[in-house]
């Protein structure tokens, strides 16, 4: 077999340079070829040693993650992560970033970041039943930024509204640092049963190599290289690497692959997601330790005059690699030409441990798989500490407005207003399953169709937290997330996360990294949390300025009763009670930023001992009944949770004054961790258990009326609350 066409040594060295390989790395390409690579082998070099693809700078840090747990069935290293639930079923679940597409293109950006993180989820054999979503802005008038706004949440609704499956969950923030870098996570839960779970990895030399969706265009080439790089000023011009998405070709591929995987015909699946057939072919060889070859005249193309080099790395959404027993092609073909979809064999499985490529009889690429995966880069990059925030003294803080007029002007900030504006876009309720929607409790449930189960879920993270120390940051993230799945009553099972940060090859956003990992790890190990899948987002920043370190956390707990979970509203005629211990720490609060214009101290200190105790007795107290409703205090404090719970039914509540011992700005609006606000008959009866738990419980007062009335501070009605929360984000985007 002859050699495929060198580039011009000059050129090569050029082209590596554009495509992002750093000298030492293209020296090292040279070493495994042994001679100058081709331009379709520099462009297999470039997308799968890409920070996007590699994960040269993390990998180090992300080894000390707990993944392993009894209820784990695939941890990662698969295209997402799989837990046992019981009655021989699975939650197969993995968050996704599509941060530098969605600033270029932001309809599209967020829209294929959703089609993506559903395959990622079907692509293992299970069914979507729920999209969640963790967004970030930067400040509303900032260039673009609303323009930014809009097209991203019309792309999520946009594409999963289509699709059919309900977006159930999320957050949003707002905050400078993303002015240039707005992240936009994905999110998608599915179902599968236990059994019959699909995995990537190649078998069976000899077998055939299938291609099935949408034909395959010139959109997304280098995607993966443009997400493993900093935007500069003509971040603009990078539209073309954006890639376009068709929902309604994604439900087809859906139900085409579900109706393949009741056979036995798949051997091994790969979505082809970043990197496109590059990442896809060379993983799934790589992982079944075979080779393979591939024939491009046989790709299905929508353009003409594709080249290879242009077919292996584009990422055209809607695309699944196959590899398929022998003579079951006329099987698996009928099905996909019944949903109207493409399906062709583009080559074969070998043993020879090479990926070779071919295109009209000419061949485009050579190269050895083991190096190509084991001789990846991989850095460990200097760190610099985060230095330490002074601790803020209550006492040492001023009040300058009120508790009242401060809990309005909270209730109706960006961080704290309604996302009515954003949710009602999406369609939470497809499919008929839903059982918390967003705004009516602390996570999303989704009962399991024809069973009693059901899944909570939810995502989380506190940037301010993370940017004043990242570590208390990335453990107070893997808290929040376990303690809303608790409010509704779920125990919680595994995580999945989306590692959001700056330039890894500057010394302090290594050091974030490093830091928030260490958080992770230390509240995953308490709270027997494992992270199952996830995904990391480096080079968020532009013209040199990062973003705040973001480790977005998504969390699933089952639920053996759908009908047990509870919401946030209470009802007229119940007892409130805070559990939990407060300090009133106001460094890092919102109250702080908001009221007080100051933006600085420590984060509240992360007690994980604690955290347990206080969610193992809210928990069994929901599901034996106790409890009626329940909020966990996190942004803006105590007061917003109350008020927050008032306004979802319209109930209000005589509050007791704050304890002496605290201010009462600091009492009402402090950020102190490991907290819930619970409904329950008597005050005195859970009192005297949570005693016996541990557990610190402090009576609030006692619902009903129309306005949240603060004993010696007057009252707001919950009417004029609501109104200030409400309309915030329409006011900002025009309706």
């Amino acid at each position: 077999m002859s050699a495929p066409a060198p580039l011009d040594a000059a050129r090569a060295q050029q082209l590596a340079a554009e495509f992002g390989l750093k000298p030492e790395e293209y020296e090292r390409v040279l070493v495994i070829l042994g001679r100058t690579p081709s331009l379709t082998e520099l462009g297999v070099f470039s997308v799968m040693w890409s920070e996007h693809c590699s994960y040269k700078s993390s990998r180090v840090w992300l080894r000390e993650l707990p993944t392993k747990a009894p209820w784990v069935i695939q941890g990662p290293g698969e295209n997402a992560g799989v837990i046992d639930i019981g009655e021989g079923l699975a939650a197969v679940f993995k968050m996704e970033s599509h941060n530098h597409p969605s600033y270029i293109e932001p309809y599209n950006g967020a829209a294929t970041g959703v089609g993506g993180i559903l395959r990622d989820v079907f692509t293992m054999g299970a069914r979507p039943i729920a999209n969640l979503n963790a967004l970030r802005f930067g400040s509303p008038d900032a260039p673009r930024m609303k323009q930014v706004i809009d097209g991203v949440v019309r792309g999520i609704g946009g594409y999963g509204n289509c699709v059919g499956v309900p977006t159930v969950g999320g957050e949003v923030n707002f905050h400078p640092a993303y002015n240039g870098n707005p992240l936009v996570n994905a999110m998608t839960v599915g179902i599968a049963h236990s059994d019959r779970i699909f995995l990537s990895a190649a078998a069976g030399v000899g077998n055939p190599v299938v291609y099935v969706g949408s034909k395959t265009g010139r959109d997304g080439i280098h995607g993966a290289t443009m997400a493993s790089a900093e935007f500069s000023a003509d971040s603009e011009e990078k539209r073309p690497t954006v890639q376009i998405g068709d929902p309604f070709a994604e439900k087809l591929l859906i139900e085409a692959c579900l109706e393949l995987m009741a056979t036995d015909a798949i051997v091994a699946i790969q979505d082809m997601g970043a990197a496109g057939l590059t990442s896809s072919g060379v993983e799934m060889a790589s992982k079944g330790g075979v080779g393979i070859e591939l024939f491009m005249e046989r790709v299905p193309q929508r353009e003409e005059g594709m080249s290879a080099y242009e077919m292996m790395l584009s990422e055209s959404q809607e695309r699944m690699l196959m590899i398929l027993k022998p003579g079951r092609e006329p099987e698996a073909e009928a099905i996909f030409r019944k949903w109207e979809l493409d399906f062709a064999v583009i080559g074969h499985l070998t043993n020879s441990g090479r990926i070779v490529i071919r295109h009209n009889g000419v061949v485009e690429a050579d190269i050895p798989l083991a190096p190509l995966e084991s001789e990846a880069p991989l850095y460990r990059r200097p760190i610099a500490d985060t230095p330490r925030s002074p601790i803020l003294e209550a006492g040492d803080i001023p009040d300058p407005v009120g508790v009242l007029p401060a809990l309005k002007s909270l209730v109706g900030s960006l961080d704290l207003c309604s996302r009515r504006w954003i949710w009602d876009q999406y369609d939470s309720l497809v499919n008929g399953q839903t059982v918390q929607r967003p705004g009516g409790a602390d996570a999303a449930v989704v009962k399991i169709e024809g069973r009693k189960r059901a899944l909570a879920m939810t995502t989380d993270c506190t940037p301010r937290y993370c940017y004043a120390d990242p570590e208390e940051g990335g453990r107070q993230a893997v808290t929040e997330a376990w303690r809303n799945l608790t409010a509704v009553g779920a125990q919680p099972l595994a995580i999945t996360d989306n590692m959001n940060f700056g330039n890894p090859e500057k010394p302090e956003i290594m050091g974030q990294f490093a830091a928030a990992v260490r958080g992770m790890a230390s509240a995953c190990h308490t709270l027997d949390f494992p992270v199952i899948s996830g995904n990391v987002s480096l080079y968020n920043e532009t013209e040199g300025r990062g973003i705040l370190p973001t480790p977005a956390i998504g969390g699933v707990g089952v639920l053996e009763d759908a009908a047990q979970a509870i919401g946030l509203a209470f009802d007229a005629g119940l007892d409130l009670v805070l559990l939990g211990e407060t300090h009133g720490w106001l460094g890092q609060s919102l109250w702080l930023r908001e009221i007080a214009g100051r933006e600085e101290g420590a984060p509240p200190p992360v007690d994980l001992a604690a955290e347990r105790r206080a969610g193992d007795f809210v928990r069994a107290r929901i599901l034996d009944g106790t409890i009626t409703a329940c909020h966990d205090v996190s942004d803006g404090g105590l007061l917003v949770a109350v008020a927050e719970m008032a306004m979802g039914k319209g109930v209000g509540v005589a509050l007791e004054p704050a304890p002496e011992t605290i201010p009462p700005h600091a009492f009402w609006f402090g950020e102190d961790q490991g907290r819930y606000v619970v409904a329950v008959a008597s005050a005195d009866d859970l009192k005297i258990a949570a005693a016996g738990a541990g557990v610190p419980a402090y009576r609030l007062g006692r619902t009903g009326g129309g306005a949240l009335a603060l004993d010696g501070q007057g009252s707001i009605s919950v009417n004029e609350l609501r109104a200030a929360h409400e309309a915030t984000l329409p006011a900002l985007m025009g309706g």
